[in-house]
């Protein structure tokens, strides 16, 4: 009854279906009760965020397979594939039409010669050469009939051609056919599914007004998610993954969603595909570059191995990234390194000079982006000039972010506390720029220029000898259900004068959702973990009405404080805590409200392959009630007598 009265709340087109699908997709009706499953998305081969080149921003539509080629080519020539970039993905302004009566996609013939076959229009010889020099064939679509660059390419010639149901090469009505055509007759390994053709067709739109196109009720709305029709959108994505397992036996494929961060996608992009867009696209400016990182800085525990945010592809090589302003471009690189995102650059490479093909090859920083935890950085000090960002890695150490946002130079003070690390145990930092080395103890202070980014890996002791906190591995803690019943736009995203619109229009408004979704070492709404006036620098931030599920690595003990936090407006509704270990209880708190004191919970974990971690409330806004999971941690040792 009570989750019934939940989605009444709940504005019409905004409900968030995922949060009861999945448990229901699992036999379970009450979308908190444990399922012993693993729920983010673990198709395809994303087990490391993907590497490699994508033609849209150095390129647009005007692409050919000279371009593609001469791009791979100098992947390989450059040692940047040996490295880790193997992907090269064609973006939109390749299709020439859908053949009719059998709907049949056909390739612009005169820009890619090869894919001219006895009559038949193939990408399999371009794939085959890609596949030859060792390296991996990403394709472009769209989740509507029509793509993002019929909507907004103006008069590009590079656009489909044909009567209007021949220039209708989105997936909408083709989606077994296309993904078949896709991985295998053409043998594509990679695909990004654009948002523009459930979004810019609506019957008011001068292009279908003008008879151009065929209208479609806009289902995406990137400005407000009150307005965008969640389930339709899901239900194409859900489409589309049965058509990859159909058609990939073998798994091999990785399935890109972009839908802007619109359609509060933070909460469900990771059980639907292997990226999901966070933002808006991504210009050369260094202000853009500030709006796409904060969409994704934020959401550390949605994203794991198999599913990573994604704030669009690396622009090093234009605008505030070129060579002139090296900073800036190692700066954006270690960023991206930091937050897990595909290392996917967009430059010319035959042009890119050798300054930017160093940045695209440190190894050290893209090992950073590849380390297999899968943890994406957590944030340890949050300024609006200054943050600090801090990795686990899977040998032990972490890797440390100095990130100066702004435009003075500023002394920093980063201290073990940061890192987790002892206070009176020696800390060694190496620079991942210079492959310097230096050694603290406590505390150290750091110049770091204006725009930039200093980059460490650090080797210390941790302050918890015998196992991590969940705070430490988000790689491995999913937000099944984070509580939120009403998305709310993300005050704190930086908001940039130059998206792709420039500045025409009132401006860009707040209108990434994701505001009280789950935190690491933070409440929903940033503020510091605190329950009955302990803070905690280590713990999980979530709603109540909430279950987490945790990857357990061979660890015998879970130990945590729960409790209301402090930050709640609702003092009055109790919460319970439970912990399950794979489906069956391991422990359970008396009911807590707000300014008690924090309850400890154990429990024996040996074995254990999921923790589920839930916080259940009778309350009538989960928004008013975060909680906290503190101190949170998995432990080798067995309990102490």
């Amino acid at each position: 009854m009570q989750e019934r009265q939940k989605t009444r709340r709940l504005p019409r087109l905004a409900l968030i279906p995922l949060l009861l699908a999945t448990a229901a997709a699992h036999g379970a009706t009450d979308p908190l009760a444990p399922t012993a499953h693993w729920s983010a998305y673990t198709a395809g081969r994303a087990a490391t965020p993907p590497m490699g080149w994508s033609s849209w921003n150095a390129f647009g539509t005007n692409i050919d397979e000279a371009k593609i080629l001469g791009s791979a080519q100098r992947l390989v020539d450059s040692g940047l594939a040996a490295k880790g970039y193997r992907y090269v993905n064609i973006d939109d302004g390749w299709a020439q039409r859908r053949h009719m009566p059998d709907g049949r996609l056909e390739i612009r013939p005169q820009q890619f010669p090869s894919s001219v076959q006895g009559g038949k229009s193939t990408f399999r010889p371009l794939t085959d050469k890609l596949h030859a020099m060792g390296l991996k064939a990403g394709i472009y679509s769209d989740l509507g009939r029509n793509t993002c660059s019929q909507a907004y390419g103006g008069d590009d010639p590079n656009l489909p051609k044909g009567n209007m149901f021949e220039r209708e090469v989105g997936l909408y009505g083709h989606v077994d056919q296309d993904i078949d055509l896709f991985f295998g007759d053409w043998g594509f390994d990679f695909i990004k599914v654009d948002g523009c053709g459930l979004r810019a067709y609506g019957a008011a739109s001068p292009k279908v007004r003008s008879g151009a196109y065929r209208a479609l009720t806009p289902s995406l709305d990137l400005e407000t998610v009150t307005r965008s029709n969640i389930p339709a959108v899901q239900a194409e994505f859900k489409q589309i993954n049965a058509a990859l397992k159909r058609n990939n036996p073998d798994g091999d494929f990785l399935l890109s969603l972009c839908v802007w961060g619109s359609a509060d996608v933070r909460a469900w992009g990771k059980d639907f595909g292997n990226l999901s867009r966070t933002s808006d696209d991504i210009r050369p400016s260094w202000t853009r570059l500030l709006s796409n990182f904060d969409s994704a800085a934020t959401r550390e525990l949605y994203a794991h191995p198999g599913s990573w945010n994604d704030p669009d592809m690396l622009f090093i090589g234009a605008g505030d990234f070129d060579a002139n302003h090296l900073v800036e471009a190692r700066s954006h690189f270690s960023l991206w390194a930091m937050l897990n995102a595909p290392l996917l650059t967009g430059a010319d490479l035959t042009k890119t000079p050798q300054s930017l093909l160093d940045i695209f090859g440190n190894a050290d920083v893209i090992a950073i982006n590849q380390d297999p935890a899968g943890n994406q950085a957590v944030i340890a000090y949050d300024a609006r000039d200054l943050q600090i960002l801090v990795k686990q890695l899977a040998s032990g150490d972490k890797a440390v972010a100095v990130f100066n946002r702004g435009f003075t130079p500023i002394d920093v003070d980063l201290t073990a506390a940061h890192m987790k690390y002892r206070a009176d145990a020696p800390v060694t930092l190496t620079d991942l720029w210079s492959k310097s080395d230096m050694t603290f103890t406590n505390e150290t202070k750091l110049r770091v220029a204006p725009r930039e980014t200093r980059i460490f890996r650090a080797h210390g002791t941790r302050v918890l000898a015998d196992g991590l906190y969940l705070s430490e591995q988000p790689g491995s803690v999913n937000p099944a259900v984070d509580g939120v019943t009403r998305p709310q736009v993300d005050p704190t995203i930086f908001r940039s004068s130059f998206a792709w619109t420039g500045t025409k229009g009132a401006g860009e408004r707040p209108m990434y959702a994701g505001w009280g979704g789950a935190r690491a070492d933070s409440t929903p709404y940033g503020q510091v973990l605190q329950i009955g006036g302990t803070a905690f620098t280590s713990g999980i931030g979530i709603l109540a009405n909430s279950r987490l599920e945790v990857r357990n690595h061979d660890y015998r003990r879970f130990t945590t404080s729960v409790g209301v936090d402090d930050s709640a407006l609702d003092r009055k509704h109790a919460v319970t805590f439970t912990i399950y270990g794979d489906g069956k209880l391991l422990a359970k708190s008396r009911a807590l409200r707000w300014g008690q004191p924090a309850q400890a919970l154990a429990a024996d974990v040996a074995g254990v392959k999921l923790i589920e971690l839930v916080a259940r409330s009778a309350g009538a806004d989960d928004e008013q009630l975060p909680v906290t999971w503190g101190d949170a941690a998995l432990l080798s040792g067995a309990q102490q007598k």
